[in-house]
């Protein structure tokens, strides 16, 4: 069964375009639903049965795993096993009719409009940290792309004439940004190559020791200047909420902002819209507080 893992891993890293982290997730829930089943003594992915996978989340839950947790590793374990019926190793689906625990949605932290100006103020652009700094709260703001996929960006995946960029998470999709955006990154992008590329990597976003900026650098940025405005508890994705939100209240449809955000699922933002617009791009234009 270990083969099978590795070749569906390869398939979401070669045709999926998974990120580093999505790829890891994978790895360890379904290492983790493997080392079950060998106790098991289930040794072929044609023996699997729904009463095995059901042991197995009761298991989980036993453990204590919170029910986002649970609901992930349902999520893995159902993608993986769709793949092997969908590549004929498998005749039916054994996670078919098995239904992840409810979890409860957190209130998203929204940013509200004076204090997400002051946040995008706060590098100082008299240095080239400040200037590259600059450039990814203002990308972060201006596209509501998440901390993975804005340290997983390079050079050919940014449109400066066009005004969008490119995302590769799972699904694929162009982002447009708006001037403020464009003035930041045009800021940062003259200084790259000598303040920063010293190993001439293609990722758009590096640290000051040249190599690809982290999740953890990231984070540690964010929170630096949202400590500097008086937020003490900011989470990883405010700012994508926050672009969420500020397109919704400013007319943007729920449909556009859905195919920005490249999630299934707005909830987060709270409004329920109808009437999709056309032209996603336009929806952007007249709608993003810093277009």
């Amino acid at each position: 069964m270990e083969q099978y893992v590795m070749d569906f891993i390869a398939y979401l890293q070669n045709v999926k375009h998974a990120s580093k982290n999505t790829l890891q997730a994978y790895k360890n829930d379904l290492k983790k639903l493997m080392a079950f089943l060998d106790k098991q003594s289930v040794f072929s992915v044609g023996k699997i049965t729904e009463t095995n996978l059901n042991s197995y989340i009761l298991s989980l839950e036993k453990e204590g795993l919170s029910p986002s947790s649970v609901s992930r590793n349902i999520a893995s374990i159902k993608s993986f096993l769709l793949y092997l019926v969908k590549h004929g190793i498998m005749t039916g689906d054994p996670s078919e009719r098995i239904k992840a625990p409810k979890v409860s949605k957190k209130t998203p932290q929204i940013i509200d409009n004076d204090l997400m100006e002051r946040l995008l103020q706060q590098p100082n652009v008299n240095t080239p940290k400040g200037i590259r700094d600059r450039a990814i709260l203002e990308l972060l703001y201006a596209t509501g792309i998440k901390v993975s996929e804005l340290i997983m960006l390079k050079l050919t995946d940014i449109n400066m004439t066009g005004r969008y960029i490119t995302c590769r998470e799972f699904k694929e999709r162009n982002i447009p940004f708006g001037k403020s955006a464009e003035s930041a990154i045009k800021q940062y992008l003259k200084i790259r190559q000598e303040c920063f590329n010293k190993y001439d990597l293609d990722y758009l976003f590096l640290n000051i020791s040249g190599e690809q900026l982290s999740r953890q650098g990231l984070w540690k940025i964010l929170k630096g200047y949202a400590a500097m405005v008086g937020m003490k508890n900011i989470s990883p994705n405010a700012i994508r909420h926050t672009f969420a939100a500020h397109m919704i209240r400013n007319g943007a449809d729920l449909g556009s902002v859905q195919e920005f955000l490249g999630h299934a699922d707005i909830t987060t933002t709270q409004l329920y819209l109808t009437n999709p617009a056309n032209n996603s791009r336009e929806v952007y234009m007249n709608t993003h507080p810093r277009a």
